[in-house]
């Protein structure tokens, strides 16, 4: 079994799961929120993100067609080694924001659609915990 990411815990929200039951989450404004399924059933994995906020966004975030694959792959692979450098240093960086490193390996296809919502929710959570991956403009 190859696993993109093994956990990325997002203030304890984001969680990697195999066929967790279906969750929805109270906002601050108390409005449910369906989490954000991320999987390739071919390669044997799934994250489920239950960061508050992130449904929203993505649904208001550029569409998967606007990004090439290739674009997303190499803004991922930048943001996943800067993500785990922080997840390696919990007394530098918010433990509560990288609790976790991911395994993003570069020789996997892991198709547009996984590569999209991973790029997007790197984006958010750029927006969100006001940091910055890597040197490339946050859209």
């Amino acid at each position: 079994m190859r696993n993109i990411i093994y956990t990325l815990s997002i203030i304890g929200f984001l969680i990697f799961s195999c066929g967790t039951p279906k969750k929805t989450i109270a906002t601050a404004d108390n409005q449910k929120e369906e989490p954000v399924r991320i999987a390739n059933d071919s390669l044997a994995y799934e994250i489920i993100i239950f960061d508050i906020g992130f449904t929203s966004y993505l649904a208001t975030a550029k569409p998967m067609n606007y990004y090439s694959q290739n674009y997303l792959e190499i803004r991922n692979r930048v943001y996943v080694t800067e993500w785990n450098i922080r997840a390696n240093n919990p007394l530098k960086y918010n433990s509560n924001i990288y609790e976790n490193q991911i395994d993003y390996q570069p020789d996997i296809d892991y198709g547009l659609e996984v590569n999209y919502k991973l790029y997007q929710y790197f984006q958010f959570a750029q927006k969100k915990y006001k940091m910055r991956l890597g040197s490339f403009r946050v859209d």
